[in-house]
C-alpha cells in the first residue's frame, strides 16, 4: 500500500480493516431504542449506552463468509445464545478489489460517509456502537520502528477526526493515542491484559479465540466449551464488561478468498458451525455463561469489588454495594488437576480443578464453568436419497507448450495473476542433441524447478511429469522428477498454482511466489541451468476463460464420458447434474477420491478443495464443502469440478447435514442449570418453586425425538456419539427417557433417585451420573 510520506500507510491486513460492533439485540430494554444525538461513551467500567453502564456479549459473523439467505437465522441463533452485540469486519479487499483505488484515509472516509448517510452510528438512532482502526498492528510495528509509531498515532487520530458519534478502538495497542481504547485479543485475557492504557477506559476483549483458523496439512483446532466458558468468567470477574467471540460463527471461505492454504472451511468449531448449526455444548454453555453473568449485572457494574484468597489455589472475587442485598461472587480454583472444597461466607463450595462458580447473590451457585449442563450434540453427514448417482462428463484443459516468450526469466506469480485466478503456465524450450542424453533406459535426465510458492504441476512435451507444492509455514519447495526427453525440441510446460494470499504482517510488497530457478540435472553434458532460458506466460486456464463452470460456458465444450476404470487425466473439467436435496438441512459435498481443485455450482465457486493434503492425524483437513441452499434450484443443478491431478468422481456426493444426535450428561454433584434462576428487580429466586439437576433436550428446527438411543443412570462415561455404560447402570434408565421424551420436541428428565431406583440403588455409595443421547427426526 502506499501514501504520502507524511502518512505512511503499513497497514497489516488486506483481508480486513475497519471493525465494527453493531448491537443486533439491545442490552437496553427491549422496546427502548437508541436516542439520538446521546451516543456512546465510556468511562472506567463499561461502555455506556443511552446513559447506562452495559455489560455486551459479542459475537464475530462475518457477511462475506455466508450467504444473505443464512443471515437472519445466524442473527436469530446468536440471539437466543445470548449474544447481544455482532461484530464484523469491513472487508477491504472485497470491496475495492483493484490496487490503485485503496489508500487508507480515503476508504475509511467512504465507509464511514456511507454508514453516516445510512444513520446507523448510534449517534444517528442507529445500532452501531463501536468502531475499530487498524487491527493488531503491534505485531509488525517494530519493524518500521518510528515509522509504525507515527502510524498508529496518525490512524488513530484520523479515525477520532471523522466524529462518528461512537468510541474507537484498536486491538492489542497499548499506545492507542487520545481517546481510542486499547482492547485485548487471545484466549485468556483475563490474566494476559495489562489494563487500558488510561484510567478512564474500560476493559473489553475484542477476540476471544474459540478455536482456531485452520490451514491445510493443521489437525482440527480444538478448544473446549469449559476452558472457554473459564476464560469469559474470568474476564468479568477481573472488571471486564464486553467480550466478543473470534468466531461466534466462523462460516466459508467461499471462492478464492481464504487466505494462503487456508481451508475453506473457517473456524467451524465456533458455537454455530461452518453450516450454521449450534455446536453443542459450546453454544449452549456460553449462553448459560451469560445468563449467570446477567444475574450479577448491578453487582459488576455498579459494586465494590474485593478479592480475598480461599486457599492458595482458590480466590474469590466479589462484587457488592455496601448497606444493600446487592452482591456477586466468583470463586476460583486455579489448580488444573486438583479439585478444592471451600467455604465462604459460612457455607461449603466443592470447586472442579480449573473452573469459576458464580454466585449472583454471594450464596447460590448458579453455573460452574467446568460444569456443563447445556445440551450436547453431534454434527452427521447424510447421503441424499435424491442424488444418489450423478453422470459425469469431462472437457481435459490444454496444455500449452511454446506460448510467445515474454521474459528471460519466469514473471512473479502474484503479480503475474493479479488475483484474477489462482493458476499461470510458464513455458520454454530445449534443443537437446542425442550425444546429452544416456544410451541407459535406467538413466533418466531429471527436472528440476526451485519455486517460491504455492504449488506447481509439470508437464514435458504435453505429458504430465508430477506436482509439488510448500505449507503455510514454508511456502518454498523444489520439484524434482525424472523426464523423458528426446533428441531435438523438448517443450517444459509448468503450471504455477496460488492457494490464497498472504493475510498479514510487514512488508507484504516483498512476498514473492513462483518459479525462481529452473534446471535439467543427468545430462551426459552435465546439469543444464533453464533459469534464464526465456520464457512464455500465460494467466489462467482455457476453461476459465471460456466460463466452463456456468451453465452458458459449459455448453461450449465438447464434453465426453469419464473413463470406466482408471483416473482421468490431470488437469480435467468434470461436471454434473443434481436435484436440490431433500428436506431443509444444510447441504455439503464430499470430495473423497479427488485430490485438489476447485468447486462451482451453477457457476458460483465454493472454494478450494484439496484432498491430498493430509493431516497429522492421517485423514483430509477437510473433506465435505459447504453448498449453500441459495445457490441451488430445485432441479438441474450444475456441478462443475476444475481437478488439478489424475482422479476420478465417482466417489463425489451430496449430503445434507444435520446435528439431530442430541445429548445430556448431567451429575448430582452439579448444580440446577442458571436457567431455573431469574432477577426481578433487586430479587434473586428460582422460576419455579424449587430449583432441581435434571437432563434437559431439544430438538433443532422443529424435529421430534424418535429414537433414544443411549440411557444410563449410574456412572456411565464418553461423550456425545460414543458413550458406554460404566461399572453400574440402572436396569430402567431406557424406559424412564422413553416415557418422557418420545415423540416430544422438548423434554426434561429430573435427575431424581426416586425414578431410576425401583428396583434398588444400582451402585450404592456413588454419586450417580445420568447419561442420554436421543435421534430427532
Amino acid at each position: 500500500m502506499t501514501a504520502s510520506s507524511s502518512k505512511l500507510v503499513v497497514a497489516t491486513t488486506i483481508a480486513a480493516f475497519l471493525l465494527l460492533l453493531l448491537v443486533m439485540n439491545s442490552p437496553v430494554d427491549a422496546h427502548e431504542k437508541f436516542h439520538k444525538g446521546v451516543g456512546v461513551t465510556y468511562d472506567a467500567r463499561s461502555l455506556i449506552i443511552n446513559g447506562k453502564r452495559e455489560l455486551l456479549f459479542s459475537g464475530s459473523i462475518h457477511y462475506p463468509r455466508s450467504t444473505a439467505d443464512m443471515w437472519p437465522k445466524l442473527l436469530e441463533d446468536a440471539k437466543r445464545g445470548g449474544i447481544n452485540v455482532i461484530q464484523t469486519y469491513v472487508f477491504w479487499n472485497i470491496h475495492e478489489p483493484e490496487e490503485g483505488k485503496q489508500h487508507m484515509e480515503r476508504f475509511v472516509k467512504m465507509i464511514v460517509e456511507k454508514l453516516r448517510d445510512a444513520k446507523l452510528f448510534a449517534s444517528q438512532g442507529g445500532p452501531i456502537i463501536l468502531a475499530q482502526i487498524e487491527n493488531e498492528y503491534n505485531t509488525v510495528q517494530l519493524a518500521y520502528r518510528d515509522l509504525g509509531n507515527k502510524y498508529v498515532q496518525w490512524a488513530g487520530n484520523m479515525a477520532v477526526g471523522l466524529n462518528i458519534g461512537v468510541p474507537w478502538i484498536m486491538c492489542k495497542q497499548r499506545d492507542a493515542p487520545g481517546p481510542v481504547i486499547n482492547s485485548c485479543n487471545g484466549r485468556q485475557c483475563g490474566d494476559t491484559f495489562s489494563g487500558p492504557n488510561a484510567p478512564n477506559k474500560p476493559s473489553l476483549w475484542t477476540e476471544n479465540w474459540t478455536a482456531q483458523f485452520r490451514v491445510f496439512g493443521d489437525p482440527p483446532s480444538q478448544r473446549s466449551a469449559e476452558d472457554t466458558a473459564f476464560s469469559v468468567a474470568r474476564w468479568f470477574s477481573k472488571n471486564g464488561s464486553l467480550v466478543n467471540y473470534y468466531m461466534y460463527h466462523g462460516g466459508t471461505n467461499l471462492g478464492r478468498t481464504a487466505a494462503s492454504f487456508v481451508t475453506t472451511r473457517y473456524y467451524d468449531e465456533a458455537p454455530i458451525d461452518e453450516f450454521g448449526l449450534e455446536r453443542g455444548p459450546k453454544y449452549g454453555h456460553l449462553k448459560d455463561v451469560h445468563k449467570a453473568l446477567n444475574l450479577c449485572k448491578k453487582a459488576l457494574l455498579w459494586g465494590s469489588t474485593s478479592a480475598p484468597r480461599l486457599n492458595p489455589d482458590v480466590e474469590a472475587r466479589i462484587y457488592e454495594q455496601p448497606g444493600t442485598d446487592v452482591c456477586a461472587a466468583f470463586l476460583t480454583n486455579n489448580h488444573t488437576r486438583l479439585a478444592h472444597t471451600v467455604k465462604f461466607k459460612g457455607q461449603e463450595y466443592y470447586l472442579p480443578p480449573r473452573s469459576i462458580s458464580i454466585l449472583p447473590d454471594c450464596k447460590t451457585v448458579v453455573l460452574n464453568t467446568a460444569t456443563i449442563l447445556a445440551q450436547h450434540n453431534s454434527r452427521n453427514f447424510i447421503r441424499s436419497a435424491v442424488t444418489n448417482k450423478l453422470d459425469w462428463k469431462m472437457i481435459v484443459e490444454a496444455i500449452p507448450t511454446n506460448l510467445k516468450v515474454v521474459s528471460s526469466t519466469p514473471m512473479e506469480l502474484y503479480f503475474l495473476t493479479k488475483d484474477k485466478t489462482d493458476y499461470a503456465w510458464y513455458t520454454t524450450t530445449i534443443n537437446l542433441d542425442p550425444r546429452d542424453l544416456s544410451m541407459r533406459k535406467d538413466i533418466l535426465p531429471v527436472l528440476r524447478v526451485a519455486s517460491l510458492g504455492h504449488g506447481m504441476l509439470a508437464f514435458v512435451n504435453g505429458q504430465f511429469v508430477g506436482s509439488a507444492h510448500g505449507s503455510q509455514i514454508d511456502k518454498s519447495f523444489v520439484l524434482q522428477k525424472s523426464v523423458e526427453l528426446k533428441p531435438g525440441i523438448n517443450y517444459i510446460s509448468l503450471l504455477g498454482t496460488l492457494i490464497g494470499l498472504p493475510d498479514s504482517g510487514a512488508y507484504m510488497e516483498h512476498r514473492f511466489a513462483g518459479p525462481r530457478g529452473v534446471s535439467i540435472l543427468g545430462l551426459n553434458t552435465g546439469t543444464l541451468d533453464l533459469s534464464q532460458n526465456g520464457y512464455g506466460q500465460q494467466v489462467g486456464l482455457v476453461g476459465q476463460h471460456d466460463e466452463l463452470f456456468t451453465d452458458d460456458g459449459s455448453k461450449k465444450g465438447k464434453w465426453i464420458d469419464i473413463p470406466k476404470v482408471g483416473k482421468g487425466p490431470p488437469l480435467t473439467w468434470y461436471k454434473a447434474k443434481f436435484d436440490a436435496p431433500e428436506g431443509n438441512d444444510p447441504v455439503a459435498v464430499s470430495m473423497y477420491g479427488m485430490i485438489k481443485g476447485m468447486i462451482w455450482i451453477n457457476g458460483e465457486s465454493i472454494g478450494r478443495y484439496w484432498m491430498s493434503y493430509i493431516s497429522p492425524l492421517g485423514d483430509s483437513t477437510q473433506a465435505e464443502y459447504l453448498i449453500p441452499r441459495s445457490y441451488l434450484k430445485p432441479k438441474d443443478n450444475l456441478i462443475v469440478v476444475l481437478e488439478e491431478e489424475p482422479a476420478h468422481p465417482s466417489n463425489i456426493t451430496i449430503l445434507t447435514v444435520n446435528r439431530d444426535t442430541i445429548c445430556s450428561y448431567v451429575s448430582e454433584l452439579s448444580p440446577p442449570s442458571v436457567r431455573q434462576w431469574e432477577r426481578k428487580g433487586d430479587k434473586f429466586k428460582p422460576v419455579g418453586a424449587e430449583a432441581k439437576v435434571g437432563a434437559h433436550l431439544m430438538c433443532p428446527m422443529g424435529k421430534k425425538i424418535a429414537v433414544v438411543d443411549f440411557s444410563s443412570y449410574g456412572d456411565p462415561y464418553g461423550a456425545c456419539g460414543g458413550f458406554s455404560q460404566g461399572r453400574c447402570s440402572s436396569p430402567v434408565s431406557k424406559q424412564v427417557v422413553e416415557q418422557s421424551c418420545l415423540g416430544k420436541e422438548v423434554c426434561n428428565v429430573p435427575l431424581e433417585r426416586g425414578l431410576f431406583e425401583k428396583n434398588g440403588d444400582p451402585c450404592p455409595n456413588v454419586k450417580k451420573t445420568l447419561a442420554i443421547q436421543v435421534t430427532c427426526r
